[in-house]
């Protein structure tokens, strides 16, 4: 594997060191059976981890920013027992999926997962869950391609509901400025739910991060914006809007007053005992409010459908 472009390593070292890390982690991690695959594409070769039936409906998972398709690790197990799951790493981000061609737009991101779903040979009926940066690239793709999607769930997506959180953004910047001194505390803040179930989760999330930072140069993706009135009323997939009663990139609840009112056709509901850790604190309320949308029945694909 050559020195991406777009997502360059350190050293060669480096980036054989933190590969050998991440693979300890997966067979630490993730707790099923999947079959590990590159498929092509014009941005690079996308990593994916494939579980459940083969003659399952397909189900594509979109990991948060910095995070891996690990981070699935809690969920897969009961999403993949009714589907053909898909964890990925993303393009230009965290992960074995290399990135030969800058990610600049989320234009760029939208053609990649085309380009993705074509080489896994999925051409309609997709359903997509993402957490957080995930949740806004779900949500960005269903506007750009409807057609081929079945449901959408996001879990927490950054900014489309609502601006990010100044202090959010503070953290992160101090972090990035001085990661011993600052990291830890953004990440016992952020997932202070999670700190209080498992401590050893917060510990090896740290250690995650710190390795990435070592290994890898800073990353550019795309920054989310808070969507237009018009851009909710032509999201026309069925869409789960998941958030944690404690949520810290903005406030929960009015999260949700403001899709009762620009997008009612939306359903929206609060995970009790969790913040922006909800798929991880509480895996079952989240695996179930999942799976109960996803099986129900929609006889109306969406209110202006």
């Amino acid at each position: 594997m050559t020195l991406s472009a777009c997502f360059p390593y350190r050293s060669e070292a480096l980036r054989d060191s933190f590969l050998a890390y991440y693979a300890g982690l997966a067979a630490k991690q993730w707790p099923v059976t999947s079959e590990e695959r590159f498929v092509p594409t014009s941005y690079g070769e996308t990593f994916v981890r494939i579980t459940g039936p083969s003659d399952a409906p397909p189900l594509v998972l979109l990991p948060g920013a910095s995070t891996t398709s690990l981070m699935w690790a809690p969920n897969i197990q009961a999403l993949s027992a009714s589907y053909r799951t898909i964890a990925l790493d993303q393009v230009g981000d965290l992960g074995r999926t290399a990135c030969i061609r800058p990610v600049r737009r989320f234009t760029d991101l939208c053609a990649w997962l085309d380009e993705l779903f074509d080489g896994l040979n999925l051409a309609a009926g997709i359903h997509l869950v993402g957490m957080s940066y995930g949740g806004t690239l779900a949500a960005q793709y269903a506007l750009h391609r409807s057609e081929r999607l079945g449901k959408i769930v996001l879990l927490a997506p950054g900014a489309i509901v609502l601006r990010i959180h100044l202090q959010f953004l503070g953290r992160l910047m101090l972090a990035a400025v001085a990661r011993r001194r600052f990291l830890p505390p953004a990440v016992h803040w952020m997932f202070a739910d999670m700190e209080r179930k498992d401590p050893q989760w917060i510990a090896e999330t740290l250690e995650l991060l710190f390795a990435s930072m070592r290994s890898l140069l800073p990353r550019q993706l795309p920054f989310p914006r808070k969507w237009t009135v018009a851009q909710w009323n032509d999201l026309r997939v069925p869409t789960l809007f998941l958030v944690g009663e404690h949520e810290v990139i903005y406030p929960a609840e009015k999260a949700l007053r403001r899709l009762r009112r620009v997008a009612p056709h939306v359903q929206a509901e609060i995970i009790p005992g969790a913040g922006h850790d909800l798929p991880f604190v509480q895996p079952d309320t989240v695996n179930r409010k999942i799976l109960d949308f996803l099986r129900l029945e929609s006889t109306v694909a969406c209110h202006n459908a």
